[in-house]
């Protein structure tokens, strides 16, 4: 088995927020297979979730009020 090249969190970043929003292309999730961290995408994963659900919280709080 070949080494995994090196992955930025950046790059971690960018990958998970577009599967976030379903436009993540099947070549790019291929590569990303092949390099990203699995810890990575997950703390991303989850702090991208939370900060989504705190942003419905803050808008229908403005809403509301």
């Amino acid at each position: 088995m070949a080494p995994r090249p090196a992955s930025s969190f950046a790059q971690t970043l960018k990958a998970v927020g577009a599967s976030f929003f379903g436009v993540r292309g099947s070549r790019e999730h291929q590569a990303d297979m092949r390099s990203l961290n699995p810890v990575h995408v997950i703390v991303a994963g989850i702090a991208m979730a939370a900060l989504f659900v705190l942003s419905l919280i803050l808008i229908v709080r403005m809403v509301t009020s």
